[in-house]
Order: structure tokens, then C-alpha cells, then sequence
């Protein structure tokens, strides 16, 4: 296997004897000049068909968050019954670690549809529930019980599956919705939001998860945001450019009421995209 790129010093894209490019991880194998010959010892596990935009991401993750990711998403492909993206030991690691984060500076965020995601994914929710209780052993740390739910959509949202017409429909809304209030946060701060970054494919989940609970009519609970308070008087460009957005999802989608505590979560997720540019 030849190294030619390096992500970080554990990390490297490479190009198997076949001709294929993958990520490769193991101790020390981004160090070095490249391009570079690796031994099978040096290589611990490879990645095949990762989007290049989640490869900037490898940097910004602890890393043992990202082999506890690796761990999980071992667990997951043999628990579910159906393929899920390559993407997603980044993706939950993001997760996993923004959650940890979290939890760390005492923020507590609530999910309203736990209830929800338990009665409609049960399987992906109990392989929630056992990450989730393997999260809490390694890294020590009390994660709320709704970080199952949180989990068990990241599963369903990797699922290799073709939607239903419903579905298709839904999420052809979704992406107009998600291309309109990103031109707003464009638009207001003067930058172009790099649409094939990994920051980007993160604002975008997060977005869809707002736009799911305001479908479904399940708003946050108060308690979601606590620690939240005064962020808007902190931020008060990013939270102008949430009630710009709160304005045009409201006026688009009739009956849709976005609450406070909404727009507080909405100023997090506004204020990241900003952040990485």
C-alpha cells in the first residue's frame, strides 16, 4: 500500500495494490515524506469510498473518539440488517464528539423526539442504547439517555436505501429549505458557504434535524438549552440572521411556529458554519 496524502500523523490516504484509493489508519503512518511505501504492520484498518469533503474532519476529531467510532460502527454493520454508508465513523464521531463536549462545559440539549425515534427505529435505537452505555464507560462521562435517539438517526440518516415518492418529496422540500437558509447565512456575513466541505455536510444534518421536529411539531423542551442563555446578546448578528431564517421558514411552510429555544439551537448551528470560514 502507497501513502500519498497525508490527514494527520495517524491518518493517510492511500492507494491499495489494486489501483484503489482508501483512508488508512495506524501510529505514526501520516509522518514522512509522501508518497511513500507502507508495510501491512504499519496499516491497522483501512476506508474504502469516503467522501473526500469528511477528510478535513479527521483533524478536528480526539482520536479516541474516532476509534471508538470505528468500534461502533463494527457493532452497528453487524446489528442492523441493512448496508450503511462508509461515512459514517465520521459522522458519529462528530457526533459523539460535539456530544462529549457538551457535556464537559455542563450544556444540556434535549432531544423532543426520543419518544419518537425509540417507537419508530427500535432496532437502531437499542444499537443506540449500546453505544451510548459503551460511550459512558470510556470516556467517564454521564451522556443523557436521549443521545440514544440522537444516535439511532445518525444509523437511519447512513442507511443505503432508496426512499419511498413520500420520502423523495420530503426530502426535495427538505433540500430547497436547506439551500435557501444557507444563502441567507451567505448572504449576511459575505461568504460562500463550501457546499462540498464536511462542515457543511455537519450544518446539514443538524438543519434536517430542525426541520424534522418542526414537521412533526415537536419542539424542543425548555430544558434543551440551558447554558444557552444570552448567546443571542453575544451573537447578535448571527441571531439577526436566524430570525431572517426563522421568517422565511415560517412564512414558506405554513403552520410552522419556530420557538425560542429553536432559535437558540438554530444560533449554534449558524454561528458553527460561520466559525469555519
Amino acid at each position: 500500500m502507497r501513502a500519498i496524502k497525508r490527514i494527520n500523523n495517524n491518518v493517510a490516504v492511500c492507494v491499495d495494490g489494486a489501483g484503489n484509493e482508501c483512508l488508512a489508519m495506524g501510529r505514526g503512518i501520516g509522518f514522512g515524506a509522501m508518497p511513500r511505501e507502507l508495510t501491512l504492520d504499519e496499516v491497522e484498518r483501512t476506508f474504502y469510498d469516503i467522501d473526500e469533503r469528511y477528510y478535513s474532519a479527521i483533524n478536528d476529531l480526539p482520536v479516541d473518539v474516532l476509534d471508538f467510532s470505528v468500534r461502533c460502527c463494527d457493532y452497528a454493520r453487524t446489528a442492523l440488517p441493512y448496508a450503511v454508508s462508509p461515512n459514517l465513523v465520521i459522522t458519529l464521531a462528530d457526533h459523539l464528539a460535539f456530544a462529549l463536549q457538551r457535556t464537559e462545559r455542563n450544556i444540556s440539549l434535549r432531544m423532543p423526539l426520543a419518544h419518537e425515534v425509540e417507537q419508530t427505529y427500535p432496532l437502531e435505537y437499542r444499537v443506540g442504547l449500546h453505544i451510548l452505555a459503551e460511550a459512558k464507560r470510556t470516556f467517564k462521562l454521564g451522556l443523557l439517555a436521549d443521545e440514544a435517539a440522537a444516535i439511532a438517526l445518525d444509523l437511519t440518516n447512513a442507511r443505503i436505501d432508496a426512499p419511498t415518492p413520500q420520502e423523495r418529496s420530503r426530502q426535495q422540500a427538505e433540500d430547497v429549505m436547506l439551500e435557501d437558509v444557507t444563502s441567507i447565512v451567505e448572504r449576511r456575513f459575505d461568504l460562500r458557504v463550501d457546499r462540498t466541505s464536511f462542515a457543511y455536510a455537519r450544518y446539514a444534518t443538524h438543519m434536517r434535524y430542525l426541520f424534522e421536529r418542526l414537521r412533526t411539531d415537536a419542539a424542543l423542551d425548555p430544558a434543551s438549552v440551558i447554558g444557552m442563555q444570552g448567546m443571542a446578546e453575544r451573537y447578535p448578528l448571527q441571531y439577526a440572521c436566524v430570525e431572517e431564517i426563522v421568517r422565511h421558514i415560517e412564512n414558506t411552510w405554513p403552520n410552522t411556529a419556530v420557538t425560542e429555544d429553536e432559535r437558540l439551537y438554530l444560533l449554534i448551528h449558524v454561528s458553527r458554519i460561520c466559525i469555519s470560514h
